[in-house]
């Protein structure tokens, strides 16, 4: 029977005894929970769950459908000695039975563990207790202990490499001995033996000399993890080795001095072999793993950590400038960037002009132009100018300390598709020893095969078999893609959009912003009974509210011509309409016909009429009203982006079909729609009914990806299977969005997906080579080939080919490090 977890989880947002009682009866009805029951009054949900059948994340997404929160501490545990995923499950499943621990997420490759806890109930006293007792080392909490992760590695690496020299040596020495003539104790031996009876091996007794302390040398970390994994009644890979390893040995022994065997059952040399060949296999997996993950630790290498601070007078002149960590910048202050230096913090440029390489944070080769009010992002390099700018942004709430946090979030999730493996780990050593045993069995009492043959096989078969090629299948591959997709511009935030992103049959879009530039320019500013200056001061004065492109645009417009704006009172906006607000106590409107029709506003036929001539040029056309009375009318337009059409095109050629939702009328849609080639168009669309667009699409069995950048677009980012938030828009589209597109580049939508199928194309590789090998290899260790060819697998080849195998998966993922989408490719050909 599964072991129940009981948990008593802060929840946010309960208000009244209904909200009590949408919880408990939503949870009541999840097969896996077994208990659930909200309290209003400390806010807690306390439930007892089985965790083989629902895991917290799926806890945390029926309470958030509900509109309520769950709310936890968090820590990243950074942990040394895992080596294969029965580690990474030993250290899930051990930490999650410790009350007040919610969720554990191990990493393989970062050699790190994720954990939602409650700081109340539990300390890092417990948890390590845990961690040690299984053989493994804290090393500390990440962002609280300064932990050195690259001497850690080449420490551990130099360990490894000398227990393989040791290793290799030795058993050279040993293969010597075995063959050779040379046997200094044969006389003192038999003579021993015929004057005692006993039946001891000279050489047997040389070899056991020479090779007892390195055997254990090169053994000691696999039979110390395989002791703790037996201790906590776990059997996991080192005791599968640590038992090949000990029969080996012990066998050696016991042939060396006739107890029960005889002496052709030595095999010093394989014994010490064995683990050399293992050691071999982490050593190269080690190295393998960490380039996996080269790409964070390259962005994570673009943080300057100093700065150039300055003080100014009154005149702008620099009075005195000092160099300051960048932990020391606040908020607004001038920092001096020379040429050649990266960017310390997020801000505007207030002085100087350059030129900025950006590369690394959208994927974009050419520098930019910077000048005064341009925007500047920590971690990209001033080219060959002086720059000033303020601090707009520091420390975790840069863009470059959002994409870390986005690319290492993503690296550790896992897609839907690891379930499987895991699920094939957890049986996999057990069936394994079945097997190990029975063939055994059948050797020697059924076929009547010799000791020392049936062993052999036993022991290959425990070495050979190896469930660590198809640990490292998944979580491999989603951390070189997930990289090498940020190298592009493209954060793609958990595995699952991994996985899903190439499976969808529906790509809609937003158009401003999205298809298009989202700058819009005006064209045409018609005013009535005022002058034109005198409508632009009014619409400036209520759009100075708005961050709307189209707001933008006007009170951009407004300071060009220098104009002093009006204050504004009890401002509202009024969704997919427009806004109001009180100007001198009148009631000033901005906004679409449907805002005019909404507030009961007469427009004049002769308003109509230029309204739909603007309209049939694609014209995005502004109504401005002052108590009631329409005061004119300002049409923009916006261009289309270069890359739309393209973008379109290559999502018609992969057979997904387009839609453009957008708020903007109807002949303005059109037209942009049939200049990018999108069929599907739905026009004067409210943010609601994006959402239910989306919903209604869902209902016909397709999966759909939406690509929006403003708040509006929101609700469809999350209702959508997958929602892709354009990085020019604004945070909030940023965090409703799975996908994340830097630099807004169209183009990358495309890319993502093609990205997606490569990913899980290599995954499906590795899975089946993992498969492959131990379908292969298993037999051949069992002797299947030995009755027809006289084929046996020794356990020291059994260990160099169960090393190579991960290293071989490994490999393949490191191949998605080269891989450039196809969008991409034609790009760089046309």
């Amino acid at each position: 029977m599964a072991r129940l977890k009981s948990m008593d989880l802060p929840i946010e947002g309960m208000h009244c005894a209904s909200c009590v009682l949408s919880v408990n009866k939503t949870l009541a009805g999840i097969e896996g929970v077994e208990e659930a029951d909200a309290d209003l009054a400390s806010n807690k949900l306390h439930i007892i769950v089985n965790p083989k059948k629902i895991s917290y994340e799926e806890i945390e997404k029926l309470v958030k459908n509900l509109g309520f929160e769950l709310r936890c501490d968090e820590m990243t545990l950074k942990i040394q000695g895992m080596h294969c995923a029965s580690c990474t499950m030993n250290v899930e499943n051990f930490l999650i039975r410790l009350n007040g621990i919610f969720d554990v997420k191990a990493d393989l490759i970062s050699q790190s563990a994720k954990i939602k806890y409650d700081s109340s109930k539990i300390d890092i006293a417990e948890i390590e207790k845990v961690i040690k007792s299984l053989g493994f080392e804290l090393l500390g909490i990440e962002g609280q202990t300064v932990i050195d992760e690259e001497a850690n590695y080449q420490k551990d690496l130099k360990d490894k490499l000398i227990r393989v020299v040791v290793g290799l040596t030795f058993s050279a020495i040993l293969m010597i001995l075995m063959f050779s003539s040379w046997d200094p104790l044969m006389g003192i031996i038999a003579s021993f033996n015929e004057s005692n009876g006993f039946n001891i091996s000279s050489m047997g007794l040389i070899s056991l000399i020479v090779s007892i302390g390195p055997f254990l040398y090169i053994s000691m970390p696999i039979l110390k993890a395989g002791f703790n994994g037996l201790v906590h009644k776990n059997l996991n890979m080192d005791v599968m080795y640590s038992m090949g390893i000990l029969v080996a040995y012990a066998s050696s022994i016991f042939g060396t001095f006739g107890i029960v065997l005889n002496h052709t059952f030595m095999f010093y040399d394989s014994a010490v072999m064995l683990p050399s060949f293992l050691m071999i296999g982490r050593y190269l997996e080690a190295r393998a793993k960490k380039r996996t993950s080269d790409s964070i630790r390259e962005l994570i290498g673009l943080q300057p950590t100093v700065a150039t601070s300055i003080d100014v007078d009154k005149n702008g002149e620099i009075t005195s400038q000092k160099e300051v960590s960048i932990s020391d910048i606040v908020l607004d202050d001038l920092l001096l960037v020379k040429p050649g230096e990266k960017i310390p913090v997020d801000g505007d440029v207030v002085g100087g002009n350059s030129y900025v390489d950006e590369s690394m944070i959208n994927g974009e080769p050419i520098p930019k132009a910077k000048k005064d009010g341009e925007e500047v992002f920590a971690g990209t390099i001033n080219q060959d100018g002086v720059l000033y700018i303020k601090a707009k942004k520091i420390g975790k709430e840069t863009v470059l300390s959002n994409i870390i946090r986005l690319v290492e979030k993503a690296q550790s999730s896992r897609p839907p598709v690891q379930k499987f493996a895991d699920t094939v780990v957890t049986y996999f050593i057990p069936t394994i020893l079945t097997i190990a045993v029975a063939v055994f069995l059948i050797w020697y009492f059924l076929l009547d095969e010799t000791l020392l043959f049936s062993l052999t096989c036993l022991i290959s078969i425990l070495v050979v078999a190896c469930p660590c090629a198809l640990g490292l299948a998944t979580p491999t591959a989603v951390t070189v893609g997930v990289g090498r997709a940020a190298e592009f511009g493209i954060l793609i935030k958990n595995g699952d959009t991994l996985e899903n992103a190439g499976k969808i049959n529906v790509a809609a879009f937003d158009k401003t912003g999205t298809i298009t530039e989202g700058k819009p320019e005006i064209d045409d500013v018609i005013s009535y009974d005022s002058s034109n200056e005198d409508l632009i001061r009014l619409a400036a004065s209520i759009e100075q509210n708005s961050t709307h492109p189209i707001a933008k645009a006007i009170v951009n417009k407004s300071k060009e011509m220098k104009m002093e704006l009006e204050q504004t009172a009890d401002f509202e906006n009024i969704t997919g309409k427009g806004i109001k607000a009180k100007i001198n106590s009148k009631e000033v409107l901005a906004g679409n016909l449907s805002l005019m029709e909404l507030e009961n506003v007469e427009v004049p036929s002769n308003v109509l009429d230029k309204y739909c001539e603007l309209e049939k040029l694609s014209k995005t056309i502004i109504f401005f009203a002052e108590d009631k009375v329409v005061k004119g009318i300002i049409s923009l337009s916006d261009k289309v982006k270069s890359t739309s059409k393209r973008t379109i095109e290559e999502l018609h050629h992969m057979g997904i079909e387009t839609y453009m939702l957008t708020g903007d009328n109807e002949n303005t849609a059109l037209n942009v729609a049939g200049d990018v080639g999108i069929s599907n168009v739905k026009a004067n669309v409210l943010p609601e009914n994006k959402l239910e667009i989306v919903r209604e699409i869902q209902n016909n069995n397709k999966k759909v990806l939406f690509v929006g950048d403003g708040i509006n677009d929101a609700p469809a980012l999350t209702q959508a299977d997958i929602g892709v938030a354009m990085g020019n828009g604004t945070d909030i589209a940023m965090e409703s969005g799975d996908i994340v597109v830097m630099e807004g580049d169209l183009e990358n939508v495309v890319a993502a997906i093609q990205f997606s199928k490569k990913v899980m194309k290599r995954i499906k590789e590795n899975i089946f080579w993992a498969f492959a090998y131990n379908s292969i290899l298993i037999p051949v260790a069992a002797g299947v080939l030995y009755p027809a060819f006289g084929i046996t697998f020794k356990p020291a080849l059994a260990g160099l080919a169960m090393a190579l195998s991960s290293v071989t998966v490994v490999s393949l993922s490191l191949l998605l490090k080269r891989y450039v989408p196809e969008i991409k490719r034609k790009k760089v050909i046309n």
